[in-house]
C-alpha cells in the first residue's frame, strides 16, 4: 500500500488526481470524437477546486461553464483564453459584468436578451436556451421560433442554441423524445442563427447517447470520475480522495457510549480512532448511526454513534497496529478496499454531487500530478 504524499500539517484534505481529470476527459472525447466540450466548473468545480481544474482541463475543453457571474469572474482571473458560459439566469445588475468580461450568459426570454443587448457591445455573444422538459430555464419550445426570431434582430450573437435532460440517467424513452422534439426545432431555430452551436447532453447524455452528439457536449460530473449511469462507473476514474489523521486513540469498554445521543453502545471491549474530521468539514450528519466505514490500514474500520461538527469516532479493533498521525480515508482508495462517492452518498440520502460540493474550505486541497499545457491522447 503507497505511503501517502502529503504531511501531517492538515487534519482532513483532499488530494485531486490530475491524471484522473485528464482520463476522463478522454473517454468523453473517445465517446464523441466530433464534438468539442463544455467542462462544467460550477460550485469550486464540484468542489474539486475551481483554479486548478481549470488550468488541468484548459487544453481540452472549448469553453468552461459556471453557475453564476462571480464564479465566471474568479474564474477568468486563472485561465482567461477559455471562454466562459453561464449556465444560471443572470440579474440585472450583473449584465455590465458579464458584456465588460466577454462572458456568455444563458437566456431564456426576450425581456433577458433586451436587458442584456442594452448594455453589452454589439456582436456580444448569448447562449440561448430552449425548454424541452427541464421545466427549469429556457425559452418553451412552443414559443421558441417567434421569440428567438426576435432575439435575432437584436445587436447580440447567438452564439449557441442548448437545452437541458432531466432524465437522461433513467429514463431513456423519454430523453430519446426530448432530443427529437429539440432536433426537430433546431433547423427553424439555426435558420435565424446559421452559425450558432448547439449543445445538448449533459455527462449522462454524453455517456448514454454520445452517437446524437451536437457540435459541444456539456459534461460535468462524469468529469470527475463519477457516472450517473452506475453501469458505466468502470469508464472513469474518481478523482478525488478525502484523508484524515488519526487524532486520538483510546480504549472503550464493553457497554460504554460514544458521542451525541448515546446512539451507540459498545456490544464489546473497542479501540477506537478519533478522527479530526465532521459535518463542519462537510462529512455528511446524515452518516450517523449507518453502517459506514473508513480504511486504515487497509481495513473497514466502522464508524461509531453520530457524526459531529469537528471529529468522529471509528472502530480500528481489527485493523491492525494505528498509531496517533496514520491515514484514514474517507471517501477513495485504500489497498483493495474503496468507499466510492456513490455508495457513501447513498447511505446518506443524498447524491455525489451534493456530497463534492458539501466539502468545506476547512478541507485542504492537495493536487497531485503536474498541469501540462499541451493536449494529450489517451487512446490509440
Amino acid at each position: 500500500m503507497p505511503s501517502s504524499k502529503v504531511t501531517c500539517r492538515w487534519r482532513t484534505w483532499v488530494e485531486i488526481d490530475r491524471e484522473a481529470l485528464r482520463h476522463n476527459i478522454h473517454v468523453a472525447k473517445k465517446r464523441a470524437p466530433h464534438a468539442g466540450f463544455i467542462a462544467v466548473l460550477k460550485a469550486n468545480a464540484y468542489g474539486h477546486g475551481m483554479e486548478e481544474v481549470a488550468k488541468t482541463l484548459a487544453p481540452h475543453v472549448s469553453f468552461f461553464a459556471v453557475a453564476s457571474c462571480e464564479e465566471g469572474v474568479r474564474l477568468q482571473r486563472v485561465v482567461a483564453k477559455v471562454p466562459i458560459m453561464l449556465l444560471s439566469a443572470a440579474l440585472p445588475c450583473e449584465y455590465p459584468i458579464i458584456a465588460k468580461k466577454k462572458m456568455i450568459p444563458t437566456i431564456s426570454s426576450l425581456e433577458e436578451a433586451q436587458a442584456f443587448a442594452a448594455v453589452a457591445p454589439a456582436g456580444a455573444p448569448i447562449n440561448v436556451k430552449i425548454d424541452t422538459g427541464m421545466g427549469r430555464l429556457g425559452i418553451p419550445s412552443a414559443m421558441a421560433a417567434q421569440v428567438v426570431n426576435e432575439i435575432g434582430r437584436l445587436k447580440i450573437t447567438i452564439q449557441s442554441f442548448s437545452t437541458h435532460l432531466p432524465s437522461a440517467d433513467a429514463n431513456i424513452k423519454s430523453t430519446r423524445a426530448q432530443l427529437a422534439s429539440f432536433e426537430k426545432l433546431l433547423p427553424v431555430l439555426q435558420k435565424i442563427a446559421p452559425e450558432a452551436a448547439v449543445h445538448a447532453l449533459n455527462s449522462a447524455g454524453a455517456l448514454r447517447f454520445a452517437k446524437q452528439s451536437d457540435k459541444l457536449i456539456r459534461i460535468g460530473l462524469m468529469l470527475y470520475g463519477i457516472s450517473p449511469i452506475p453501469s458505466l462507473q468502470k469508464l472513469l476514474q474518481p478523482v478525488l480522495t478525502w484523508k484524515a489523521h488519526v487524532a486520538l486513540i483510546r480504549k472503550i469498554s464493553k457497554g460504554s457510549t460514544i458521542g451525541y445521543g448515546k446512539i451507540f453502545t459498545a456490544p464489546r471491549d473497542l479501540t477506537v480512532a478519533v478522527l479530526p474530521v465532521g459535518y463542519a468539514d462537510g462529512y455528511p450528519w446524515q452518516l450517523s448511526n449507518k453502517r459506514v466505514y473508513v480504511l486504515i490500514n487497509g481495513h473497514r474500520c466502522p464508524l461509531l454513534g453520530r457524526v459531529t461538527m469537528d471529529q468522529i469516532g471509528v472502530d480500528i479493533s481489527r485493523a491492525g497496529k494505528v498509531s496517533v498521525g496514520d491515514e484514514v480515508v474517507l471517501l477513495g482508495k485504500q489497498g483493495t478496499q474503496e468507499i466510492s462517492a456513490s455508495w457513501l452518498a447513498e447511505k446518506a440520502g443524498t447524491i455525489a454531487w451534493h456530497l463534492f460540493t458539501g466539502i468545506t474550505e476547512r478541507v485542504q486541497r492537495c493536487y497531485l500530478g503536474p498541469v501540462r499545457k499541451t493536449r494529450i491522447s489517451y487512446f490509440s
